[in-house]
């Protein structure tokens, strides 16, 4: 995802904007297949799934900001953040008290953080990596608060298209008025940027997000979170292939710190699994 945005090199309102309407023509012809087979949904559900697309919206939005400051593939491991801030919410919220090894895990993570982001080798591959751990921490914030708010609103219901499409639709909207009121909303991309756009729409909001959201509650705990490391890998990879954002060796050593804190929190019992942004 970070190297389409990369590549898409427009502002970062209209990116979510485009990425996440899109999507919504494909979505909604598979809601209404799914609602064929399972029946409607409750209203509360779909209220629930557009208030976390309006959080997805925050996440997007911030996180492509991220991806300008520290670059395409050490956005993605910094966006791992969302695991521990979805345990500290589930913590103070829903009063699911995070295992010691979520707890072992937090400090080798925010070590990992530092490395990755830049800070310790004059910003590294990054160009404002301040900004860019700032940015990506707040997204990760917002992603968490959107996963809790599915988790709610799915439920028992198996309709995985319709839940995708109303957050799909809501972070849409979310995107358009974060750009009126924060500016950037600038819908007149050149056609370069509609075709990376519309690559993202298809192949990471409508088919990753549907693989990823049937398929991971059917596999083992542990064979998800292995899973779950392959974008950053995969990202940093593509970065450095595709746009020439190579790390240093300190930025991928705090990688593989964030990583092993992702899987160690993945494994720790009661841990769920969600895709990253």
């Amino acid at each position: 995802m970070p190297v389409l945005v990369t590549l898409a090199h427009t502002e970062s309102a209209p990116i979510v904007f485009y990425r996440c309407g899109l999507a919504l023509p494909l979505l909604a012809v598979l809601a209404v297949s799914e609602r064929r087979r399972h029946g409607p949904r409750p209203r509360a559900s779909r209220g629930y799934a557009a208030l976390a697309g309006l959080f997805l919206s925050v996440d997007l939005v911030l996180f492509n900001h991220t991806i300008a400051d520290v670059g395409a593939g050490v956005s993605t491991v910094v966006g791992s953040l969302y695991v521990p801030f979805v345990a500290l919410l589930a913590w103070a919220v829903l009063r699911e008290r995070p295992s010691r090894r979520y707890l072992i895990a937090l400090p080798v993570m925010l070590l990992g953080l530092v490395l990755v982001s830049g800070l310790a080798v004059d910003g590294g591959t990054a160009l404002h990596p301040a900004a860019g751990v700032a940015t990506g921490t707040a997204a990760s914030a917002a992603y968490a608060c959107f996963l809790l708010i599915l988790r709610h609103a799915a439920g028992q219901a198996r309709h995985v298209a319709g839940q995708l499409f109303d957050a799909t639709a809501g972070a849409a909207v979310g995107a358009l008025l974060l750009g009126l009121v924060f500016g950037g909303l600038d819908l007149a991309v050149p056609l370069r940027s509609v075709v990376w756009l519309v690559l993202l729409a298809l192949v990471v909001q409508t088919a990753g997000w549907l693989l990823i959201t049937s398929s991971l509650p059917r596999l083992p705990a542990a064979i998800s979170s292995l899973m779950l490391l392959v974008q950053p890998a995969a990202a940093m990879v593509l970065a450095a292939a595709v746009l020439g954002q190579r790390p240093t060796l300190l930025q991928l050593a705090g990688a593989v710190l964030m990583c092993g804190g992702v899987l160690a929190m993945a494994k720790a019992p009661g841990s769920w699994r969600q895709p990253a942004s």
